[in-house]
């Protein structure tokens, strides 16, 4: 028997707002932005929906800063973090590491890479 995971109007809703934003938010604040949409949202069902989807691979979690962080673009990318200020970048082609031998592991699957370290503007 087949099993269809529900979609709902909440589900939908946190991963659009998700999937707008360049940044890289934490469950409390892709709940901020979900509540204006949905005023009655918990913020128990937005980090349940957030849990959801990054099991089904729609969204990738990771952590810095000690928090934990939100990100609906899933193409393996580099995020760098910085130390200081929190700030936490992009990084597709700027590094070529596709033919990486770590990256073309068959035994390990990369989704994402974490670089910490100073942005420029705290150097």
């Amino acid at each position: 028997m087949n099993t269809v995971k529900r979609f709902s109007k909440q589900r939908f809703t946190v991963l659009n707002e998700l999937s707008k934003l360049d940044t890289h938010p934490t469950a409390d604040e892709i709940y901020e932005i979900v509540k204006k949409v949905i005023p009655n949202i918990s913020l128990g069902t937005v980090y349940r929906n957030l849990n959801s989807l990054c099991e089904e691979g729609s969204v990738i979690k990771f952590s810095s800063d000690g928090k934990e962080h939100f990100d609906a673009k899933i193409k393996p990318h580099i995020h760098l973090c910085c130390e200081k200020c929190g700030k936490i970048l992009d990084v597709y082609n700027d590094i070529n590491i596709c033919n990486n031998e770590l990256l073309n592991n068959e035994d390990f699957k990369i989704n994402n890479i974490i670089i910490s370290g100073i942005c420029r503007n705290c150097c």
